[in-house]
């Protein structure tokens, strides 16, 4: 099989029209380039360069063998530049996944920096709750995943999988601004209540803050849109705990965090520890970069990882 390091020997051989000078550009001994030519000879069955008293002759053979090779040389090189790009990630491939709270408050501009770093490459999103993107993180159908775990709810990850805090959310009671109701949980055990789905952790973060208080919660309604739990609140239906990135300030809402030192959400980026996509670092350091500054109920996370 021709080998393309000798190819290129040749090449430069032709043109410095030298062993010797051929080694210098090369960074080769004369010797090693007289070895390559041997070998080419060898594997080709041409003879390349008549040895005469002096120095060497390229034959009819050695040029036209030059010729032939310009294609599959520059096919070579452009394939090195290829891996390379792929390499580096500028032409690579992310598979990234996320709940539906953070696909919209926090991967726009995640996605906007990692684009802008890597123009060229591929990202995909899909979305999903916790459970089905660790999964898919898992089986290897994603590269990262944006999960949540609740203060009152902790989440058990698998085992091999590198976790990267991002944000960490208070949990703000919404009710309506002229239901006249406080902001303490143990005065609105009479009120009805709006939550997520039933069994979510949001809901049996809701269950274990209500009963620490002493009561059930009367649930009148389950959405696990936060913008429909918000508008319910508004209309006067119920009161409501919503984690920071799910509140939207409202006329008509108002909202209070809730004191206890239990009553958060954080926010992860997961991913298998023996991910080596090359576009992983930069999209850990995006979603990082994602988290709202200033808001009064979302705290970016310090720059810490586990797993």
């Amino acid at each position: 099989m021709l080998k393309p390091q000798h190819l290129l020997t040749l090449r430069a051989v032709l043109r410095t029209g030298s062993f010797v000078l051929a080694a210098r550009e090369l960074g080769y001994t004369a010797s090693a380039i007289s070895q390559q030519v041997s070998a080419l000879e060898k594997e080709t069955g041409l003879v390349l360069f008549e040895r005469e008293a002096h120095g060497v002759r390229a034959t009819a053979a050695a040029h036209r063998l030059v010729e032939l090779s310009v294609p599959a040389l520059a096919a070579m090189d452009d394939l090195r530049h290829q891996v390379h790009e792929l390499a580096t990630g500028a032409t690579g491939r992310l598979r990234l996944g996320s709940f539906p709270t953070a696909g919209v408050r926090l991967v726009p501009p995640a996605l906007s920096a990692l684009t802008a770093a890597h123009p060229r490459a591929q990202i995909q999103l899909e979305e999903g709750e916790p459970e089905e993107l660790v999964a898919a993180v898992n089986d290897g159908d994603l590269d990262v995943a944006l999960v949540y775990e609740y203060g009152l709810s902790p989440r058990q990850w698998p085992d091999g999988m590198a976790r990267h805090h991002l944000v960490r959310e208070d949990l703000v009671l919404l009710r309506a601004r002229d239901s006249g109701l406080g902001a303490r949980l143990a005065g609105l055990s009479r009120a009805r209540w709006i939550t997520s789905g039933e069994g979510t952790a949001g809901a049996l973060s809701l269950t274990r803050l209500c009963a620490a208080a002493g009561f059930e919660a009367d649930v009148a309604f389950r959405s696990n849109n936060y913008d429909v739990v918000r508008e319910l609140v508004s209309a006067g239906l119920g009161v409501a705990v919503v984690p920071g990135l799910g509140h939207t300030p409202s006329d008509a809402v108002k909202a209070s965090r809730l004191p206890q030192r239990s009553a958060f959400r954080r926010v992860l980026a997961l991913h298998r520890g023996e991910n080596s996509n090359p576009l992983l670092g930069t999209a850990i350091r995006a979603l990082r970069g994602a988290a709202p500054v200033g808001e009064p109920y979302v705290h970016p996370a310090q720059d810490e990882q586990e797993g």
